[in-house]
This record gives C-alpha cells, sequence and structure tokens, in this order.
C-alpha cells in the first residue's frame, strides 16, 4: 500500500545512524507520504549521521535533549510553528550509563540509574507530557515508543534497561488512558526482536541472546526494516483503536516456551 501517511505531519526521535530503527522509520515515513522533523540529543548529533538521513527525507534537523522540559518545549513550538498540529511521534530513545560502563547488575551505580530511567523512560511521559499541555496532537494521531521483552522476562545482559522499559511500557497505558480520553490520541510500544542497532549490540552478551532468540522464534528475528514497517502501519488510520499496548514484533519469540530444534540439539 502506498501513500499510507500523505498529508500526516510528526517528529521522529532518536536516529543516530543507519543501523537505528528510528532512520528506517524516517524513511519508510517519507516513502509513504509524511513530513516530519528529526530529533535527537545534541551529543547523539555530533556522533551520529542524521543530518545525511535529514537530506534524504528533505527535511530538518531541530536538537532536544528529550530529558529536558525546556528542549522539548522549544522543539514543539518550532515543529507546530512549521506544521500546525501533528499527527505521529516516535520515541527511539534508550542509554544506560551502567550498561555502557559494564556495571553489574548487583553493583548498580545508583546516579547512574536515575540516568537509565530519565533517559529511558521518563524521557518518553516529558515528551507526552508537553504535547498534551501544548494541545500538540490532532484527535486520533499516534504515538509509539520502542521496548524489550526484557521488561516481562530476566535477560541479565540487559541491566537496569530492563526497569526501564518497564517503566516506559507503563506511561504508555497509563498516559493512552488520559491521552485517549481527551484527544483520541493512540500511545502504544513496539517490543521488537533483538536488533543490531548501535545501542542494542552495547548490551554485554547481545550476539549470543540475538542468536538464541532467531533459534527459537518460529519466524526467526524481526528486522529493523520490518520494524519500521510496523511502526508506519501504527501512524496510520488502519489501526485507529489500537491503544495503550504493548504489542510484540518478534516473530512469536514471546509466545514460545521451546521448540523440536532446540529439544533435538
Amino acid at each position: 500500500m502506498n501513500n499510507l501517511l500523505k498529508g500526516k505531519k510528526g517528529i521522529i526521535f532518536g536516529a543516530l545512524d543507519e543501523n537505528s530503527i528510528a532512520w528506517k522509520v524516517a524513511l519508510k515515513a517519507k516513502e509513504q507520504g509524511a513530513e516530519f522533523i528529526l530529533s535527537n540529543a545534541p551529543v547523539a548529533l555530533r556522533l551520529g549521521k542524521i543530518n545525511e538521513l535529514a537530506e534524504a527525507c528533505s527535511t530538518e534537523v531541530i536538537p532536544a535533549d528529550a530529558t529536558s522540559i525546556e528542549d522539548l518545549e522549544a522543539l514543539f513550538d518550532k515543529a507546530m510553528s512549521k506544521y500546525g498540529q501533528l499527527d505521529f511521534v516516535l520515541h527511539s530513545i534508550g542509554m544506560s550509563p551502567n550498561v555502557r560502563k559494564n556495571k553489574a547488575y548487583t553493583e548498580l551505580n545508583y546516579d547512574w540509574f536515575l540516568k537509565t530511567l530519565d533517559i529511558s523512560a521518563l524521557s518518553f511521559h516529558k515528551v507526552l507530557q508537553v504535547a498534551y499541555q501544548k494541545d500538540a496532537l490532532k484527535e486520533w494521531s499516534s504515538v509509539v515508543a520502542l521496548t524489550y521483552i526484557a521488561a516481562q522476562r530476566t535477560f541479565p545482559g540487559y541491566n537496569d534497561m530492563a526497569e526501564a522499559k518497564a517503566t516506559l511500557e507503563s506511561i504508555a497505558r497509563s498516559f493512552g488512558y488520559h491521552y485517549g480520553t481527551k484527544k483520541k490520541v493512540r500511545v502504544n510500544t513496539i517490543s521488537q526482536s533483538p536488533t543490531m542497532t548501535t545501542a542494542g549490540s552495547g548490551v554485554k552478551g547481545f550476539d549470543v541472546f540475538y542468536d538464541y532468540a532467531d533459534k527459537l522464534s518460529p519466524l526467526g528475528n524481526a528486522s529493523s526494516d520490518s520494524c519500521a514497517d510496523f511502526t508506519i502501519a501504527l501512524f496510520s488510520d488502519l489501526t485507529r483503536m489500537v491503544t495503550m499496548q504493548n504489542l510484540f514484533h518478534d516473530g512469536g519469540f514471546s509466545s514460545i516456551g521451546m521448540t523440536e530444534a532446540f529439544m533435538t540439539e
């Protein structure tokens, strides 16, 4: 299907380089007729290639630290000045200083833990609250955040990001109620397969559980391209009655206990 997002405007947070799911979403959104602003933290802009993506999508980059209310207010003001009310927002933001610095889960630095929660979860609430208070989203708009099954199950190498993702998913349900009641705005999370992104590959033992999930999932791991397709579907009018959901996009991994292939290995 073509032009699923024709005429729709939005903000895409978190594109860093071509390995980012947000990068893939931006390209697909452009392909489907959307216009949008790209945003990431100033430090990420220096490390990534987001300006190349902006050029490919004929758009602009507006730096914003998603943990800063002031930055988010400025971003939404600029976006609304350009587009009026918006139709979609993607939150693809996550980082753990404890993971970055190889701190074991049983030896967490709690100041860093709070930073993990602020960047990876509370930033989602801040994005939604700023949008809500500014009446930045049209009725039937769609907000999507990316998460992982470590919010429900234990993956030791995922560390304190597991708590952050659990909080993120809870925010989607809670804010989804309030935003849905007031403006029919949909809020969902996509629980994606382990994916070879810059952030994902930084998790200790990532390559091992990437292979494990790929073998266990009936369809194999979902790619970043297919995640982008699913995100576009959630942005579109085809999913108008889907909200407050954590949607597993993982090739069936979340529903599998054991497979014959594993039992015979």
